[in-house]
């Protein structure tokens, strides 16, 4: 199963959803594909949508996904990653009056360089090739990230231990 989430943002993404459901209708996409769609106007012809959904709900779909495409809020796509899942993230865009102004690029740019853990698409047109090839591009990113959560508890234990002595 595909989960599609693009936020609560009252700003349509129309871009994203019309894409998956080209790609679902052309029969590119042959997994199920539940969308949250928030405000956009599009209605998918190919896909199971909902404008907003409760986060139980989001968190069972985010669990049984083989694959997440998100906006490129950091919650929305944070989500995956803290359950191991690396996410497809494509940014809203000014240019396309998805959102005010493109933040969501700028971060999504500063995510990729710091951690390379996940999979940005800046071009709507890559998306087909992140969906058909998501397995090989996840083994490349394999072992490019790192979670520094296990050293900070080792070096947070150190700095404990050193005060209770």
């Amino acid at each position: 199963m595909i989960f599609v989430t693009v936020g609560t943002h009252e700003q349509p993404f129309n871009r994203l959803i019309e894409e998956i459901d080209r790609l679902k209708g052309e029969g590119v996409i042959t997994d199920n594909v539940i969308i949250q769609k928030g405000y956009c106007t599009y209605e998918p012809k190919y896909c199971e949508s909902h404008k907003l959904i409760g986060y139980d709900e989001m968190q069972q779909y985010l669990k049984e996904a083989d694959i997440i495409i998100t906006h490129g809020g950091p919650a929305s796509f944070i989500a995956p990653l803290s359950m191991g899942k690396v996410p497809i993230v494509v940014p809203r865009q000014k240019e396309f009056d998805e959102h005010v102004n493109n933040h969501q690029g700028d971060f999504v740019r500063q995510v990729v360089e710091r951690t390379g853990s996940i999979i940005p698409i800046y071009d709507i047109n890559d998306l087909k090739n992140a969906i058909v090839n998501y397995k090989s591009n996840i083994k490349k990113l394999d072992g490019k990230f790192k979670s520094n959560n296990k050293d900070f508890c080792n070096n947070l234990n150190k700095i404990i231990e050193s005060l209770i002595g």
